[in-house]
């Protein structure tokens, strides 16, 4: 977090999630800067102790999504027509369904949640969160391909096998 707020680099979103490898977690940071600060950013990042290898992208080099969950009064769905549809048509789906509210849940880009929630205003929307962006990128074989290159490249070098990888419920079980 200090090498963002020292460049006073905003994070639009942040996601940590499992990789396909076990105890190896993946990273999602968004901002937004120039590509000169994002390739000093990576470097500096890459200099911490625990990071593998970081990566940037632009947007047209991933695929992504977020999930958008949107609470509503249940008599306003019920009694309106025009409700039910305009979440048919955003492919909303009910994930709670109560007497006094229903929590719809929809995945998607940003500008496609945010035009969800102007057009549930008006119909008495209660509650709104969305979650931070997740991504894979297009073109790559994955994780797992390149730390395979890696160890090839640095021979004797056990990333995987690291007594703290191995051990990771006994050196952080407090």
């Amino acid at each position: 977090a200090i090498i963002f707020s020292r460049r006073k680099i905003n994070i639009e979103s942040m996601n940590t999630s499992p990789s396909e490898i076990e105890g190896i977690h993946r990273f999602t940071i968004v901002i937004i800067e120039t590509e000169e600060v994002v390739r000093k950013l990576v470097r500096q990042i890459e200099k911490q102790v625990e990071v593998l290898k970081a990566y940037f992208n632009t947007g047209d080099e991933i695929v992504w999504q977020e999930l958008a969950l949107y609470k509503v009064p249940t008599d306003e769905i019920a009694e309106k027509v025009k409700v039910e549809r305009l979440l048919r048509e955003f492919g909303a789906r009910a994930v709670v369904i109560r007497k006094d509210y229903t929590i719809f849940e929809t995945t998607g880009h940003r500008e496609e949640t945010d035009r969800l929630i102007k057009v549930l205003e008006p119909h008495g929307l209660i509650e709104f969160v969305r979650s931070a962006r997740v991504a894979i990128i297009k073109n790559s074989n994955g994780f797992h391909e390149k730390l395979k290159e890696f160890e090839a490249l640095n021979p004797g070098f056990e990333l995987v096998t690291n007594e703290f990888l191995n051990k990771q419920e006994e050196v952080f079980d407090m």
